[in-house]
């Protein structure tokens, strides 16, 4: 029996199986879970779900779990590690524009959207307007563990997954902690997490509070008088519970809500995200019985944003836009395993997500003062119904699994107006409702024996385009891009195959993979300062990732790299895209990893991670140089329960060019900052 705090939790042991394991958590809460015996980790997941599902070993899977909260770190940062997951700026959410913060995987980018499905505990996590995701609101969350599912195709993940799914799993923690850092240019950052038993379950509250004066993001030599500091303030609070519902059986309920607020660096371009998630789930999960999970979900997201326009000699800058956006989004999931001969190998299932949201802004001033209005939004629903099937067991033989998925999707309600303000309208339009049918699945193969596991995988997914891409133009600068109600959604065709290899303290797994992406949603330059989302013909992007580990002694030294060849097949208005490399999509990216695993009174991490050129715009004429940056910490056990840690991001101080303006005016990623701080656990 094993003796953990329910919720997520890792081991870093060498291991290659998949069994059910009663385990014995503190303050007397007992679960039925699943232990993932993996090349790289052993992870151990009881939050929210039924488990790991056997079938998702045909794909290529990375396990997180060393999540080190507080002290400055952020969990976007963490998953830069790991090459081939892509987010749309190199910087992060203290300086990036929150629109822009979506991510993706395998050169399928391009898009500001996420092609990758986002969940935390099972629940869709990007905004339901945008399909950007707020990473921020992680930070406040204490996870025990993510799993990155490399590939799309799975029916129970849903729409959306069509470069993979990034699944963040919240930790229940029995006692409390709580750690306090200060950093570069008066960066304060708080976090605190309590939990215990409460009657025949279990209590779990989080937080986190950061902020700073920031950096100036426009690269030096190319101020003005308008550029400053760009100051964020951040901060997040969740509330979890779980109880017994009989036996085998528990509710989960949480509730968790965040604050965000950046400024980009230059005057009437501050930034506001409000939002509020509650979730419900009711699970039963008997060892060699029939399982079931059902899950009812809510998010409300409120952003406000400006928009300035700056003097060709950044001596002034002058508001030309400001945005409010709120949106809801509404789910509910279910999903059956019937017990057949003491196993689980079928998955049956339904699910529903309904998206609902609008853009209000305010443009065209003249003096300071707003003369237009626009209103544009609509809604969003998705019904679908999966079946998976597993045969075999991942370990030392051979697995098989199948899976298919149909939805039915719906796009209502989308209009957009505009008017001057206090007089006439200038237009009214409203769009024609939309429906269709998409199917999705996957099917794939594992062979193991000893050390070494053989996968292959062919797969199908889609996504809806958002709401944002369908009806809200926008502008940045003197660029104009004009939305696009008729937009298909995007459908992928892929496949891969790989090994893994385990052995001791070393392990090593090597993935090629090739996908299709047709009707891929881009925006297009029609003219100069003239652009539009438009669905492309295609993109295809094909390569390789590698990862290794190896254990020495005290200390874990892991690798990882990905090539990335991806390019467009484009006709018609889109012809000059053809054979172009997707914007915001480098061929090569990588990381180097040394970590102690914390067992004597010393720790300590480095990070040396690079990410390769790529284009800022889809015609190639705009290019970010590559970059090699440095993150490093140690950490000192003082006591039980105390220690004192130092760390260091971007170390070299390299420049990291995260956009570039049409005038050439290039914007960085988080410069060399420093932090020191205590952590107190009970």
């Amino acid at each position: 029996m094993i003796r953990l705090f329910a919720g997520v939790a890792a081991l870093a042991l060498p291991a290659a199986a998949m069994a059910q394991q009663e385990v014995e958590a503190e303050g007397g809460w007992c679960c039925l879970i699943s232990t993932l015996k993996y090349p790289e980790a052993i992870v151990v997941t009881a939050g929210g779900s039924l488990g790991l599902p056997n079938g998702d070993a045909v794909q290529k899977t990375t396990f997180i779990n060393d999540l080190d909260p507080g002290l400055g770190t952020r969990v976007e940062n963490r998953l830069r590690d790991e090459a081939g997951i892509v987010q749309f700026r190199r910087s992060d959410g203290r300086s990036a524009h929150p629109t822009s913060q979506g991510v993706t995987l395998r050169g399928l980018g391009g898009n500001a959207s996420s092609r990758a499905l986002v969940t935390l505990d099972g629940v869709p996590q990007a905004d339901p307007f945008g399909g950007w995701v707020a990473w921020s609101a992680y930070d406040a969350v204490r996870l025990g563990g993510i799993v990155v599912t490399r590939g799309g195709g799975s029916g129970a993940d849903g729409p959306g997954a069509l470069a993979g799914t990034i699944g963040l799993h919240s930790e229940m923690t029995g006692g409390a902690e709580a750690s306090l850092a200060y950093g570069s240019r008066e960066s304060w950052d708080a976090s605190a997490s309590a939990g215990g038993a409460i009657g025949s379950g279990q209590v779990a509250i989080d937080g986190r509070y950061s902020r700073g004066n920031g950096f100036v993001p426009v690269a030096k030599g190319q101020r003005g008088s308008a550029d400053r500091a760009a100051p964020y303030e951040q901060g997040g609070l969740g509330l979890r519970l779980r109880f017994d519902a009989g036996d085998n059986s528990r509710v989960e309920a949480s509730v968790r809500g965040f604050a965000d607020r950046r400024d980009r660096g230059v005057d009437f371009t501050r930034s506001k995200v409000d939002g509020v998630d509650a979730s419900l789930r009711f699970i039963r999960d008997p060892a060699g019985g029939a399982q079931w999970l059902a899950l009812a979900y809510v998010q409300l997201r409120d952003f406000e944003t400006g928009f300035a326009s700056v003097a060709a000699d950044r001596s002034s800058a002058a508001p030309v836009l400001f945005q409010r956006v709120p949106a809801t989004g509404l789910g509910a999931r279910v999903e059956y395993r019937p017990a057949i001969d003491g196993a689980n190998p079928l998955r049956l299932g339904a699910d529903w997500r309904r998206t609902t949201g609008r853009t209000e802004e305010d443009f065209f001033f003249a003096a300071g003062v707003p003369q237009r209005h626009r209103s544009a939004g609509g809604s969003s629903d998705t019904v679908g119904a999966f079946a998976e099937w597993t045969s075999g067991d991942r370990d030392d033989g051979f697995l098989w699994t199948l899976s298919g998925r149909i939805d039915r999707w719906w796009l209502s309600g989308g209009y957009r107006r505009e008017g001057n303000i206090g007089g006439a309208p200038i237009s009214d339009a409203r769009f024609a409702d939309r429906q269709g049918w998409e199917a999705s699945g996957r099917a794939g193969v594992r062979w193991s024996r000893d050390d070494v596991a053989l996968r292959a995988a062919v797969y199908r997914g889609w996504r809806l385009p958002t709401l944002n891409e369908l009806y809200r133009p926008f502008r940045v600068g003197a660029e104009v891009t004009m939305a696009n109600e008729a937009l298909k959604p995007e459908r992928l065709w892929g496949g891969e195959v790989g090994i893994d290899w385990a052995s001791d303290a070393t392990s090593l797994s090597a993935t090629l993979f090739a996908n299709r992406l047709t009707d891929a949603i881009a925006n297009v330059t029609l003219a100069p300062n003239l652009n539009q989302r438009q669905n492309l013909d295609a993109i295809d992007s094909k390569g390789v990732e590698v990862s290794a580990a190896q254990g020495i002694g005290p200390l874990r030294l892991r690798a990882t790299y990905a090539y990335t060849d991806a390019d467009v097949d484009a006709s018609g208005a889109a012809a000059i895209l053809d054979g172009r490399r997707p914007a915001q999509i480098a061929k090569h990216g990588g990381s180097v990893s040394l970590r102690s695993n914390a067992v004597g009174p010393l720790g300590g991490f480095a990070t040396l991670r690079y990410v390769g050129a790529q284009n800022e715009d889809d015609l190639g004429l705009l290019r970010l140089d590559d970059a090699l940056t440095l993150d490093a910490g140690l950490s000192w056990r003082l006591a039980d329960g105390i220690s004192v840690e130092a760390r260091g991001e971007n170390l070299f101080d390299e420049l990291v060019p995260a956009a570039i303006s049409s005038s050439g005016i290039v914007e960085r990623a988080t410069p060399r900052t420093l932090w020191i701080g205590a952590r107190l656990s009970f």
